[in-house]
């Protein structure tokens, strides 16, 4: 018998079974099993196959009305029967995708404390500091491999959700499972509560965090050292994914624990990844060469920089001297253009400051910054991207402005969820005459081309950071590298339907991210075996890791363990 079939041992049984996610079937046990765990009288006499039961979860999903009555549903499934609700999941990514994450995840976050029943992850807090070790040394937790963490202080684009921000791990790690093929039971969600400035939260008497203003300073910094210390001792080869933090800890934090264990942060390198694969699968279309392109980029935190960074990695593979890279950035924050000598910028903001000659003799709209639509106007960057959260953004002036200076303009608005993007692919399509090459970090409904509906990109880190776990743990990866990105943003682009031909899109259907992660899976796999970080594996090895560390939902045997 396969591996895949084997029988699993269980000493649980009724109820207790029953109440066990990852191995409850509900109506699909078998007779035998009922038997076997005295589940006769507990379950109706009708025993069910997988596809009927994501047959019935589907109609009962269809008939809510609202995408977050829907996202509930798959959230109370997901606490019911994990393998179901990967099932249910995987065969329609599609539909689902947008409700287990974003936009639905958004509006999940913000309700939180009203949509929680059943524990999911782990809720670390600054009272319980000292408790750290023994919360995580429960025997349940001993097949991690896998964490995504947040603080909640930047749940997307709506800022501070406190003990909400929890949705976010959840639903990073349901595509970890869903579209990488993590084991559910090898992942693991949590929270920092590190307390919350968000007045609403502490006003809310059903708010379930931590009621304390957010601590910050020294005092944070050694929480969170604590809390990685703690996780090094119990899980030394883990992947630690961080996840929406605030600027002014993102990178900062990614730097300072990087080379002490395997740790990435997604929105820092994971949003690199996906805005650089997708502008490779454009240069296919618009004929451009990458050290041709300048690249404004709106919203200049930790994401808007950690793009920057990779495209300029690329254009300096590509040829371009450092300097000559750099001066095809054009960052704009909420002071407008970033500028040498400018007051209160953020170190990794520095390298990618514009010099003062170089905006010299500029026309502007106002004498004392530098707006978004000066640096349209001015720079003429054939590259717009933003992930500032500031929904309208790309007003029609700074759009029509791209296109009166680009043949096909490539717009990127990919800031989440659908509410905060700096424009609406309609719109933009609109402005432009569609001749824009259109990527958004969030769903959008199709466009109308010639007569047909086309698919419009979400250029979302859903393509990337599934892959990259999935080829970092399956070679035992010591660090995750910025190569690792790049090599990720690479295959990434190599899937691009554009590549055959230029009028398809940039990048496959999110029907097809199964796929996708796989492809990145092996380039990241295979750049961590040539940089020397996966040093017990042969290449010869890669392929067979890759195909034995994804999981497929599907019911395994259960028999009674003796007692």
């Amino acid at each position: 018998m396969s591996e895949a079939t084997a029988p699993m041992a269980t000493a649980l049984s009724g109820y207790e079974l029953l109440a066990d996610p990852q191995l409850n079937k509900g109506t699909a046990f078998s007779e035998a099993e009922r038997d076997a765990f005295h589940l006769h009288g507990l379950l109706p006499p009708h025993v069910s196959t997988l596809d009927e039961q994501i047959s019935r979860a589907l109609q009962s999903l269809r008939q809510f009305e609202t995408d977050l009555e829907r996202y509930a549903f798959l959230r109370e499934l997901q606490d019911t029967n994990e393998t179901l609700f990967y099932a249910t999941l995987v065969a329609n990514l599609e539909e689902l995708l947008p409700i287990v994450y974003t936009p639905t995840v958004g509006a999940g976050c913000q309700q939180f404390s009203r949509l929680y029943h059943k524990p999911r992850g782990l809720f670390l807090s600054i009272p319980h500091r000292s408790r750290l070790d023994q919360i995580l040394a429960h025997p349940r937790f001993d097949g991690v491999e896998a964490i995504v963490v947040t603080d909640g202080e930047r749940i997307l684009g709506l800022g501070d959700q406190g003990a909400g921000g929890m949705g976010i791990p959840i639903g990073k790690l349901a595509l970890y499972s869903g579209c990488g093929g993590l084991h559910p039971a090898t992942t693991l969600p949590i929270l920092l509560d590190v307390g919350t400035d968000n007045a609403e939260c502490l006003a809310d008497p059903l708010y379930v965090g931590w009621r304390h203003a957010r601590v910050r300073g020294q005092e944070y910094d050694d929480f969170i050292e604590a809390f990685v210390s703690a996780v090094i001792r119990r899980w030394p080869r883990v992947l630690l994914q961080w996840e929406d933090f605030a600027k002014t800890n993102a990178t900062r934090l990614l730097e300072l624990y990087r080379d002490r264990l395997c740790t990435f942060n997604d929105d820092v390198q994971g949003t690199a990844a996906v805005a650089t694969g997708t502008l490779l699968a454009a240069i296919n279309v618009t004929g451009v060469p990458l050290v041709e392109q300048r690249v404004a980029v709106f919203g200049a935190g930790s994401a808007g920089c950690g793009i920057a960074r990779l495209i300029h990695t690329a254009m300096c593979d590509a040829g371009l001297s450092e300097s000559e890279a750099t001066a095809r950035f054009f960052m704009v924050d909420r002071d407008g253009l970033l500028i040498e000598d400018m007051p209160g910028l953020a170190p990794f903001q520095i390298p990618f400051v514009q010099k003062r000659p170089a905006v010299d003799g500029w026309t502007l709209g106002r004498p004392d910054r530098i707006e978004l639509l000066d640096v349209v106007r001015n720079a003429r960057p054939t590259v717009l991207i933003g992930v500032s959260g500031e929904a309208g953004a790309f007003s029609e002036p700074v759009v029509r402005a791209m296109a009166q200076c680009n043949e096909r303009p490539v717009i990127f608005p990919l800031s989440n969820p659908t509410s905060r993007a700096e424009a609406t692919p309609a719109d933009i399509e609109v402005w432009t005459d569609g001749r824009a090459l259109v990527g958004v970090g969030s769903p959008f409904p199709p466009l109308l081309r010639d007569g047909a509906r086309f698919r419009v990109d979400q250029t979302n880190n859903s393509y990337v950071f599934p892959g990259v776990g999935l080829g970092v743990l399956a070679v035992g990866a010591s660090r995750v590298t910025d190569g690792m990105f790049m090599a990720a943003a690479k295959a990434l682009a190599d899937a691009s339907p554009a590549r055959d031909n230029p009028r398809h899109n940039l990048l496959p259907p999110v029907s097809a991210l199964r796929e996708v992660a796989a492809q990145v899976a092996l380039a990241v796999a295979m750049q961590a075996h040539r940089d020397g970080d996966a040093p017990d594996v042969a290449v010869d090895q890669i392929q067979q890791r890759l195909r034995a560390k994804v999981w497929t939902p599907r019911y395994v045997p259960l028999t009674a363990k003796e007692t």
